[in-house]
């Protein structure tokens, strides 16, 4: 077959290309009432009678078990370097979506799946489509389309707060600062502190194209209107684990804080690497130990993007990304949210997917891990929990209901100190903080405060194991 004929009605206006990989002996199934959790149909029926709505329902419902089915065997026969197999399954997996609604339900979600396949196929002949908006226009408007990112900074700021009580000046180096969509609100609450705010440093850690003088100069302006004393310092890398000591300008006496927010994955590596060499995760985690900040809090995907194979990463993101785009989708008929909103913050996700689906090695960078692994990995590098309790459960819920207008849907699950913003009980990002084992004088005493109100210290309820994508809540138990 010629690839290029092939190729050419499987792809069409899609994002950068990664090259192609395959690995051989895959086995795979599909059982269609394991993905009744991700089949929402949209669809507004045509016939008046009860009768042809539930007719066209069931239709709606078979042509996307049976989508989804052609995909997962797609997904099976590129990992088993079957391409022709592939090529066929894709080709009919395209006509299956033509069949249902792409606006709604699963034929939203699973378009992205089928071009990111397309694009893992047939590399070499695809041609970027432009973005529908600049990176931090994306940025913003994924923030507002729903409580994802609001979950992530109130929770964080929480934390953050709690470690600098009654200090007098306080430095928050933030891995990712983007916007600074996070601060006003700490910042805010720094200005009505007892006794009066303490002087607030952040170093804003971003790229070579990020807008962090302008990120600055905003926040230098909204601190000064609430009465902060407040210095902003700007660092760019390329990746994370290039940050040294000196670029931070850390100042002795300080209480410092490090704050990273969907930014973590990023430095993992493929879970059969080398281990004799360094991972750059490990090579971050050393600097932030070394330093003793009173809190590291950490925000991330609850999700199982990281596996060795295809075919496990697919299958966990169908569902993952199920829940994400349900979700938006009814935050969006909620709020009256437009759709050039809902199209622009859909970019977001799809740029996940199209990273997890069509990428291997160093191309791959969205490599989610659930709240498990994160525990593992941040303990060996010396760096001990301090657990979310009740106060933060109450926050966590009041600003949830503040971002949703009611709350209907999502939800604030908890487990041994952790929390996590749910779909319908499904964990979709999960919050921790973390101090360094043994910590400094000042940090031991601050944690030893915390650790000693045994109102805030919780245990999940739910014993089973949540490893996997399709158990859904797992060990998280109802906050």
């Amino acid at each position: 077959m010629d690839p290029a004929a092939a190729a050419a009605p499987l792809t069409g206006n899609l994002p950068p290309q990664f090259p192609a990989a395959a690995a051989n002996g895959v086995v795979y199934c599909l059982d269609p009432a394991l993905f009744a959790s991700i089949m929402r149909l949209g669809r507004q029926p045509g016939a008046p009678t009860a009768a042809e709505v539930a007719r066209q329902r069931q239709e709606e419902e078979d042509a996307g078990i049976r989508l989804v089915h052609l995909l997962v065997t797609c997904t099976g026969a590129i990992q088993a370097g079957d391409y022709s197999a592939a090529h066929t399954n894709l080709t009919e997996a395209r006509a299956a979506l033509a069949a249902i609604t792409t606006s709604t339900g699963i034929g939203r979600v699973a378009k992205h799946f089928v071009d990111a396949l397309a694009q893992r196929l047939f590399p070499a002949y695809l041609q970027a489509a432009p973005s529908p908006a600049a990176p931090t226009e994306v940025h913003n408007h994924f923030n507002d389309a729903g409580p994802y990112l609001r979950f992530a900074h109130s929770t964080a700021n929480q934390a953050i707060l709690d470690a600098f009580e009654g200090c007098d000046c306080v430095h928050i180096v933030d891995l990712a600062i983007m916007q600074g969509l996070q601060w006003p609100a700490l910042i805010h609450a720094l200005s009505s502190r007892g006794g009066g705010p303490p002087h607030l440093r952040i170093t804003g850690i971003g790229g070579a194209g990020d807008e962090l003088g302008e990120v600055g100069f905003r926040l230098e302006e909204f601190t000064r209107s609430q009465g902060v004393p407040f210095t902003f310092r700007e660092v760019r890398v390329d990746q994370l684990d290039g940050l040294r000591e000196w670029m931070l300008g850390i100042v002795p006496g300080e209480a410092l804080a490090f704050n990273s927010i969907l930014q973590l994955h990023r430095l993992l590596v493929d879970p059969d690497a080398d281990p004799a060499v360094p991972a750059p995760i490990d090579t971050l985690l050393h600097l932030v130990t070394s330093l003793q900040p009173r809190v590291f809090t950490v925000v991330e995907q609850e999700a199982d993007h990281n596996r060795p194979t295809l075919v496990e990463r697919f299958t966990n993101a169908i569902f993952h990304y199920g829940s994400m785009f349900d979700s938006m989708e009814a935050m969006s008929r909620r709020s009256g949210g437009g759709s050039t909103t809902s199209a622009v913050a859909e970019a977001y996700l799809r740029a996940e997917i199209l990273d997890i689906i069509s990428g291997e090695g160093s191309a791959r960078a969205e490599r989610h891990e659930p709240m498990g692994r994160w525990h593992e990995r941040l303990a060996r590098a010396g760096l001990t929990q301090v657990p979310f309790g009740l106060d933060e459960v109450r926050l966590a819920k009041a600003h949830l209901t503040r971002a949703t207008f009611s709350g209907s849907g999502f939800g604030i699950l908890e487990c041994a100190g952790s929390l996590a913003l749910a779909w319908h009980d499904r964990p979709l990002y999960a919050a921790t903080a973390w101090r360094v084992t043994g910590g400094n004088a000042a940090g031991a005493v601050a944690v030893a405060d915390t650790e000693g109100r045994d109102n805030r210290r919780r245990r999940c309820r739910n014993s089973r194991y949540g490893g996997g994508e399709s158990s859904g809540r797992g060990n998280w138990a109802a906050a």
